[in-house]
């Protein structure tokens, strides 16, 4: 193999001293061929000739062959370490984009070497890679435009540190598809995703929480009903003394249900249907209070699918919440009603057990 390689570098000297770009082409995909065919049985010397034959024309071919030359050697474990180095530093992302996207030969020091030196193309190539260091990610949201950022946030198997995470909340406050994409990381920390969801619209909010898988619902439901308990004036006192008796009387006579808690929201009777759906749901009557009266239907939603109440129950309760001089338009109702069958059980009864032992701590 050594003699003949040599040989093939003997010839190659010829070629590159004609010029003949056609002819450097042929050779490039000829060696390249040679290469990928014999790559899982080659040792290191062996390689080490490769790298050396082919550093050596590279660059005196055409874009066109080193484009070629980049696709064969990308995902090749053992390809020539510095002609995939040089590869990857090519200005044409033609050249590059192959090799920043998914060599495995490239390491993370010369990833970020590169990020800090090339354009946009070279850093969107590179969040494609199966997984990005906290190192690279940070280098990518100091100086990535929007796509870059965008697609760096999506890709699961990028590692944010904290600094780069805050630069990300940050960024998200003026794009809303950032702030869904962020928001379903699962390794975003609380504090963080309040801030995010703090900086943001509702119907951004109301769109993460739909797209995110069950685990992070849980998340983004607490952040938000925290957000929306924070920003709430303070609540006129009510008195739920005689609400409560009402309440236990029930329950003492086994009455304590879905009926009685329906009847009491038909009614508008507020003081009854809070003491109710605290004592069904077990969370304090002060928490219920503060969610039926805050600007959100999301935390009915959750108490009535965590202790299992049907649709027309649910729908009492929102217009309950907006009182009888208000009745909202049939296209909302069906969106709350949707927003209501989508949510999964198993998330509500983790959110609820939150609301109660917060307010137990």
């Amino acid at each position: 193999m050594k003699h003949e390689l040599r040989k093939v570098g003997t010839s190659l000297d010829e070629i590159v001293k004609r010029g003949d770009p056609k002819r450097l082409a042929e050779v490039t995909r000829g060696i390249a061929e040679l290469f990928v065919q014999g790559a899982a049985n080659f040792k290191p010397a062996h390689v080490e000739l490769f790298d050396h034959l082919l550093t050596g024309i590279v660059p005196q071919t055409e874009i066109a062959a080193r484009a070629d030359l980049a696709e064969r050697m990308s995902a090749i474990a053992n390809a020539p370490p510095t002609l995939i180095g040089r590869l990857a530093r090519e200005d044409d992302i033609s050249v590059a984009g192959p090799i920043l996207r998914r060599s495995p030969v490239l390491e993370d020091q010369a990833l970020v070497e590169i990020a800090r030196a090339k354009g946009q193309d070279h850093l969107l190539a590179m969040t494609e890679r199966p997984k990005l260091s906290p190192d690279l990610t940070d280098v990518m949201v100091r100086r990535g435009e929007r796509d870059v950022i965008r697609r760096a946030a999506a890709n699961k198997g990028a590692m944010f540190s904290t600094v780069g995470y805050s630069a990300l909340v940050k960024r998200a406050a003026r794009d809303g598809v950032l702030t869904v994409t962020v928001g379903q990381r699962n390794d975003l920390p609380d504090r963080l995703l309040k801030e995010l969801l703090t900086g943001s619209v509702d119907v951004v909010r109301r769109r993460l929480f739909d797209m995110a898988d069950p685990t992070r619902q849980a998340a983004v439901a607490r952040a938000m009903s925290e957000i929306s308990a924070r920003r709430q004036p303070p609540d006129k006192q009510r008195d739920f003394a005689p609400a409560q008796r009402t309440i236990l009387n029930l329950y003492r006579a086994g009455d304590l249900d879905e009926s009685a808690l329906l009847g009491f929201a038909k009614a508008y009777r507020y003081t009854e249907a809070v003491a109710a759906l605290s004592a069904m749901s077990g969370v304090p009557i002060s928490v219920v209070d503060r969610l039926m009266a805050g600007d959100r239907h999301d935390p009915v939603l959750i108490i009535a699918k965590a202790i299992g109440l049907e649709w027309s129950t649910v729908r009492a309760l929102v217009l309950l919440r907006l009182g009888p001089a208000r009745m909202p338009g049939a296209t909302d109702i069906e969106n709350v009603r949707s927003n209501f069958t989508r949510l999964m059980p198993s998330t509500a009864e983790r959110v609820v057990s939150f609301w109660r032992t917060r307010e137990t701590a």
